[in-house]
């Protein structure tokens, strides 16, 4: 059997009615994922899974709002969270073919307005460090999180943020640094990270259910709601406005138009035969550039480790 791609909008809840898929090796699928919601208390997950330059199945398993027994289908919209930051850097990526930006270049010479803690990093820091998450700033989440500031006015926040680790050092994720993208895109275009990511990417690959902010997902009648549980038991909770950080994550999707995305990225960068992800861009952007950490185990297991590392060699 050929390698299927699976790609999961999931959310917090309890188990429902599913849809069987009709292909014979996705066969037990619609017994697993109601076996997933029941045991993890989530209320509904949209599933898309494709192969090659085809969708083979996309579905929707459980509720979208257990209280009222909306089931999730295909266009369902949940927040797809990080997975927003691929769009933004593959924008920069749009830009970097037609010769706006180096991301090899200090980021400073594209976005003046983006000053760092010190000079030597309003110097050196690139566009590849921010979208590689080694600038050396740690998260500093606490300035956005919650805050009714502007884009621009977080924006002026990162020179107060102090570095945790010198430039290139070591694996660090930050949201900021994809939000500045987002501004750097605005900058340089004088439409919205919004407008450009529905005119390059959304329309293109007919994601038309799509929107970036939590008012316009509330506008839709087909939207997840949001929950989190207590003692086994799952609560509706409110959304978050996040739209001032949104090139880090404020995209709102559905399994359906998730499965056009997923395609383009495995076909090198083409949907329907027609470039949308730069394929110099592509390819960097799925080759490792930067060591996120050694993963050494911790806890009880770190006996074991030390143990194991203690051996004599051959």
């Amino acid at each position: 059997m050929k390698k299927l791609l699976i790609l999961l909008c999931a959310f917090i809840a309890i188990s429902a009615t599913a849809q069987k898929p009709t292909d014979k090796r996705l066969q037990g699928l619609d017994t697993f994922v109601n076996k997933v919601l029941k045991d993890w208390h989530a209320a509904g997950v949209s599933i898309a899974v494709v192969e090659k330059n085809k969708v083979v199945y996309v579905g929707g398993f459980g509720y979208r709002d257990v209280e009222k027994k909306l089931p999730v289908d295909e266009n369902t919209l949940f927040a797809i969270g990080s997975c927003t930051k691929a769009f933004t850097s593959s924008m920069i990526g749009m830009m970097m073919k037609d010769g706006l930006v180096d991301i090899d270049k200090p980021v400073r010479n594209y976005l003046p307005d983006l000053k760092f803690y010190n000079e030597f990093l309003n110097d050196h820091v690139t566009l590849r460090d921010m979208m590689s998450h080694r600038t050396g700033l740690p998260r500093h989440d606490f300035s956005w999180y919650g805050s009714t500031a502007t884009r621009l006015e977080l924006l002026k926040r990162i020179e107060f943020q102090e570095p945790s680790a010198q430039l290139r050092e070591k694996w660090q994720y930050n949201n900021f640094m994809f939000m500045a993208q987002g501004v750097l895109i605005e900058k340089l275009t004088g439409k919205s990270w919004e407008n450009n990511l529905r005119e390059k990417i959304l329309t293109p690959l007919g994601m038309n259910n799509t929107v970036m902010s939590v008012v316009d997902m509330e506008k839709s009648s087909n939207r997840s709601t949001a929950y989190d549980v207590r003692n086994d038991t799952i609560h509706a909770i409110p959304f978050r406005n996040i739209d001032a950080i949104g090139p880090a994550g404020s995209i709102n999707s559905s399994s359906k138009d998730m499965a056009n995305w997923l395609l383009t990225w495995i076909n090198g960068g083409k949907f329907n035969g027609k470039e949308i992800i730069p394929a110099n861009y592509l390819y960097q952007a799925m080759t490792p550039q930067m060591v996120t950490g050694a993963g050494l185990p911790a806890g009880e297991n770190k006996d074991v480790f030390s143990a194991l590392m203690d051996l004599p060699g051959e």
